[in-house]
């Protein structure tokens, strides 16, 4: 599963690929209908791959967490939707993921886990092995550097 760099931007519904920097931001596709929109430095934007759920014992990516979905589907769609009542999408993610803390995930949070998970299954974007983690940090390390070159150039103008 690379999910490297998709983000999820706050106020703005589903999820988009990083696509290239630009002088004031990033141009960024969305996944849902291909759609491009440039987001602004100063905006709310998180990484896939940045993203973790409480557990009791500890904090679980994401991608683990996308995978154990797809393994439990056979790389399909969920069985539930995420508009779905909030005890059933409990009970369903308490398959996925036995020791989520149930005190700190929100039936909102799993919504949004669902609904992303759909997205990218969609896309062809899912999947039930091992991500490549060497691979990971090394996106990680370059979207982080650009964003800090973007930063940097701005304020020196």
């Amino acid at each position: 599963m690379n999910v490297e760099k998709i983000l999820a931007i706050a106020g703005k519904p589903g999820l988009f690929e990083l696509k290239i920097q630009t002088r004031s931001g990033f141009l960024a596709e969305s996944l849902s209908d291909g759609k491009k929109i440039t987001v602004g430095l100063r905006s709310n934007v998180s990484l896939l791959s940045e993203i973790s759920m409480y557990t009791y014992s500890e904090e679980k990516p994401l991608v683990d967490i996308m995978r154990a979905i797809a393994i439990k589907e056979n790389e399909g769609p969920t069985s539930v939707s995420h508009k779905e009542d909030n005890t059933k999408l409990m009970a369903y993610f308490q398959e996925i993921l036995p020791d989520y803390d149930a005190d700190r995930v929100y039936a909102s949070d799993i919504k949004k886990v669902l609904n992303w998970y759909n997205i990218l299954q969609a896309k062809g974007m899912v999947s039930k092995e091992e991500p490549n983690l060497i691979n990971a940090e090394e996106v990680k390390e370059q979207v982080v550097e650009e964003i800090k070159l973007s930063k940097s150039s701005k304020t020196k103008k």
